[in-house]
This record gives C-alpha cells, structure tokens and sequence, in this order.
C-alpha cells in the first residue's frame, strides 16, 4: 500500500469568535501511526476533519505528499476514514461492502472481488466473505470496516475513535489487530481517541491536544515519563505532583526542597525548571515508588494509607501526606500473592530513584 507524508501549516479553524484550532504546525512521516489525543474540545477531532475536508479552514494549508489538498472535497483526497459506528451497508454481503470502494472508482468486477479476498484475510475473516454485516459480531463488522478502507490503497487512512463502541477485552484484541496490519501494509494512519491507554499501546507519536493547540508531540515515552507541562504530566497517566522549589540545579540533577517543611528530593530537569529559586512541581508515576511502613528513622515522604485499590493487574495504595501543602499520594505495583499487605490507617514511607522524580515548572512549560 503507497503511503505518504502529511503536512500541516499554520492550519486555523473558527467558529465566531471561538477558536475551535489555533495555528497549528503538524507534520506526519509516510508510514508513520500518529495519535492525536485529547480531552472533549481540545481540537483533535477539528484538526481530523479539516484533514479529511469534512471542514474547510479559515487560514493555513495541508499538503498530501506533494499535492495541496487544502479546498479539495473529501472524494478527491486520496484518504481512507474508519468510523466508530463501521458504517457498513446492510443490504450487501461483506464482500460486496469492501468490494464497493473498488467500484465507486470503476475497478472491474473480477479484480474488485480478487482485492475483497486478500482484503478478508488480512483481516483474518475469509469466511464471512457471504455473509451480511447483521450476521457478524461488532469486534467482525469493525475489522470489515477496516478492510474496506484499506482495499483501495490510500495514502493515508484517518480513524476517528474506531474502538469506541466495543467493550475492553475486544478493544484490546482490536489495538493488536490495527497494529499488525499497520505493520504489514506501512500505510501512514492518523488515529483519533481520548482514551490514555489506546494511545500509549498504538502509536509511534503521540499528538496531545489542548484548547485548539499542540501541547506537546512525542512518542509514548516522551509524554509519558517527560512531560513538557503540567498538564501532559497530569493528563497522560496517573502521576504523584509534589510542590518544592529549586535549592540548586547542575549536570547532574536538581535538589528540590518539598514544600510544607518535606524533604530536599534528588530530580532531573531542564529548561526554565532547572533553574535556583524556581516554584515547580516534581513528578513521580506511582509505579516507581516504593513504599514501606514508616520508622523513627525515616527520612522520606510519609503518608498515612487511605484506601487500596486492586485494577486487575496492578494494586494502588492511596495515602493522606503527613506534611501540609502535599497533595493525596499514590504508589502502585504489580499483583501478586504473597506481596506486602498494609492496613488502612497505617503510616508508610514513600522513596524513589532519583532519575524516576522529573520537574516541571509550576505554570510553564519546560520546552
């Protein structure tokens, strides 16, 4: 399947006064799986259809390899769109369904029913071929719904939340899925979703959106464990956001004093954090904090536990800081028999490695 370079520039989208995208550079490599992430009106879904040219924009361009598609309609863009509602047709078999692009386009019957064939067993259902889309399960009609779209071969293929409408376990099956034939087809994709998890286990980069603009765009790790603002680091994941200042700052890593008379902490930092005298917030993901019961000797965060949460695989210990200005403190590990059991009430302490603790300028941006 061919694939090809998006690009975006000074692309703006208004409604009145409301600014619903604000200037917004973006480009996306051919073959790249590109996410773009957000909450309810952060813009995500406003920057996907001036994409697909269901809007048009007020300023700005978007180019498709070397082809200007900014006023193009959505027919003349060489883009495929997978819905979250599979929009399938009822009345025709499932090879009739993804067969139908390849009409509309005026490809002859015997090659249409070939391309609908290798279509189904990339999909892994060639044995649906005659059935109708009624007779098929949501997680089935969603993977056709992905086979019509790539039959076609499109530069690019934009998914607005795809997944949406399945439960877990089927989601989950169907991330791998997507990202299987991603894999063999090198197809550039443009994924929409608010789902934190669906982001971090699909894409290459990740888009974080918020009020109309690009808070930060990285791969999965960059968001996640070097967050450029607050509100990445409090939005992608659960996080601990401890205050302190910046007693001093060198190559090797920022001393920063908790507030509430807490402990000088060990963190990296760079930018307007890693600077002496700043307010910042030192961010530690609950996986990396060990907890342990408190003793006359402790010289770390303390906290007294409120409440334990077992998610499956992971168990959330969820503590009251013995220091005030601290905000409520999480720890999490992995689940397991025979691990450590803690009663409520009971104080523990909480540590970390120094490299696991990143500062972000409280109200700034580091980047």
């Amino acid at each position: 399947m061919p694939s090809a370079t998006l690009r975006i520039s000074g692309l703006v989208k208004r409604y009145g006064d409301f600014v619903a995208l604000a200037p917004t550079e973006l480009e996306v490599p051919a073959g790249e799986f590109l996410t773009l992430l957000g909450p309810s009106g952060s813009g995500k879904t406003t920057l996907l259809s001036l994409i697909a040219g269901l809007t048009q924009p007020d300023e700005g361009r978007i180019l498709l390899g070397d082809e200007d598609i900014t006023y193009s309609a959505p027919y003349e863009r060489d883009i495929g769109m997978v819905f979250q509602n599979y929009a399938l047709f009822p009345h025709m078999t499932i090879e009739e369904n993804i067969a139908f692009p390849l009409k509309m386009r005026n490809v002859d019957g015997a090659t249409a029913r070939k391309r609908a064939v290798d279509a189904l067993e990339l999909v892994r259902l060639p044995h649906v071929a005659k059935r109708f889309p009624r007779e098929l399960s949501g997680g089935q009609q969603q993977r056709i719904a992905l086979a019509r779209c790539f039959v076609y071969q499109p530069s690019i293929i934009l998914m607005d939340e795809p997944l949406g409408a399945l439960d877990k376990k089927l989601r989950d099956q169907m991330q791998l899925e997507i990202k299987r034939i991603h894999r063999e087809l090198g197809t550039t994709i443009v994924y929409v979703t608010h789902d934190q998890e669906e982001a971090m286990t699909m894409s290459d980069r990740i888009c974080l959106m918020n009020g109309g603009r690009i808070e930060q765009l990285g791969t999965p790790d960059d968001l996640y464990f070097r967050p450029s603002s607050l509100f990445v680091a409090d939005f992608l994941g659960e996080s601990n956001l401890l205050p302190g200042r910046v007693m001093s700052a060198s190559p090797g890593g920022l001393d920063v004093a908790l507030a509430g008379a807490g402990p000088t902490v060990r963190a990296v930092g760079e930018g307007d954090a890693a600077v002496a005298g700043r307010a910042v917030k030192v961010m530690v993901r609950p996986q990396n904090v060990s907890v342990g019961p408190a003793t006359a000797e402790t010289q770390s965060l303390t906290g007294r536990l409120t409440d334990v949460m077992v998610s499956g695989s992971l168990t959330k210990l969820y503590m009251a800081p013995l220091i005030d200005g601290m905000p409520p403190l999480v720890a999490a590990y992995p689940t397991r028999p025979g691990a450590a059991r803690y009663a409520i009430g009971q104080v523990l302490a909480l540590d970390w490695a120094a490299g696991d603790a990143v500062v972000i300028a409280d109200g700034a941006s580091l980047a």
